[in-house]
Order: C-alpha cells, then structure tokens, then sequence
C-alpha cells in the first residue's frame, strides 16, 4: 500500500494504491488519524488505484467517516474501480457515504 497527500483549497486529497486490507489497515488507519490530528477534517480517498478492499479496509473507510465527521468535516470516496465500489455498496456503505467518480469533483463539493 502506498498513500500520497496533495491539499486542494484545504481539502486533503489521498491517493491510495494497492491492496487495502488486513496488512496495510493499520498503516492507512495511522495515516488518516494523523490526518485528523492535525486538523485536517475534510479529505477525500482517491481510490483508483485500490486492487482490492477486504472487511478491514472498510472499517478503516468507516472510521475515518466517523472521525472526520466528529471533528466538524467530512469524509468522502472517489474514483472507486467496480471491484470496490461493488464492495462498498454490498456493505451499505453508499447510503452513508458520498461517493464521486473523480477527486477533482469530491473536494470542489465540499465547496459547495
């Protein structure tokens, strides 16, 4: 797994790529808390570059919502290739997150 970071008009926009599951949820979780500590409340996950999402890589999805969500922000997905976005929504995920098919449009809706 690897993640890159660029800030958009104060919206972090995180690339992810690889594999996000049981080995690298702790990485991508520690990432995203540090994210949110440092007061980065709005962020996007790009995730074009994501092969495969197991059960542990949506309790990361699902705690950064959370987290996000309590410090004033938001959390929100873009980009999903079907394999994971199918993923996603078998595990309801699409009704409580917002979901964008590129990064470009997730961080300019949190303009809106």
């Amino acid at each position: 797994m690897e993640i890159t970071e660029k800030d958009v008009d104060g919206v972090a926009i995180l690339s992810f790529s690889g594999s996000l599951d049981a080995l690298t949820s702790p990485e991508a979780t520690d990432y995203l808390e540090a994210c949110i500590s440092n007061g980065k409340n709005q962020i996007v996950a790009d995730l074009a570059a994501v092969d495969f999402i197991s059960s542990a890589g949506l309790r990361v999805v699902l705690t950064a919502m959370k987290q996000t969500r309590l410090a004033g922000g938001d959390f929100r997905l873009a980009a999903l290739p079907d394999g994971v976005h199918k993923v996603i929504a078998m595990a309801g995920f699409t009704s409580i997150l917002k979901i964008y098919d590129d990064a470009e449009s997730a961080s300019s809706s949190f303009r809106k």
